[in-house]
């Protein structure tokens, strides 16, 4: 899949988030890029840029050192399309529900969520995304 066929797959498993994450996420952007750049690499210490599926960017800070926790409109989650699709290629699971554990998981820790209550959401049907 291309970068827009996959940037049309998580704008989908946006739209169709668990309730309970969909309402931290009515304003966020979403982007699709092959690979993390040097600088966000640098940035975040990666090894290896495979290290990556998805990263949520919160654009702004209410004061210093304290960012919103609900998606503002500079908000955005970044998608990278080349560590999923090898991860997808490795696991020989279905590409959408790859793309919706990454999606779910990065938005879950961003927003505070457990991991017990990440793995709730992770287990909730999800038929409806195309």
């Amino acid at each position: 899949p291309s970068l827009d066929d996959l940037e049309v797959m998580a704008a989908s498993v946006l739209e169709h988030l668990p309730e309970d994450l969909l309402e931290f996420c009515s304003d966020l952007k979403l982007e699709v890029e092959d690979f993390p750049d040097e600088a966000l690499e640098q940035e975040l210490d990666l090894d290896d840029p495979y290290e990556l599926l998805a990263l949520y960017r919160s654009g702004k800070e209410i004061s210093p050192g304290v960012e919103t926790k609900t998606a503002i409109g500079d908000d955005l989650l970044l998608v990278f399309r080349r560590p999923l699709l090898d991860l997808w290629c490795e696991s020989g699971d279905d590409l959408m529900g790859v793309l919706r554990q990454a999606m779910i998981e990065e938005l879950g820790k961003f927003f505070d969520f457990s991991e017990n209550e990440i793995d709730e959401m992770l287990n909730q049907p999800y038929q409806d995304v195309i």
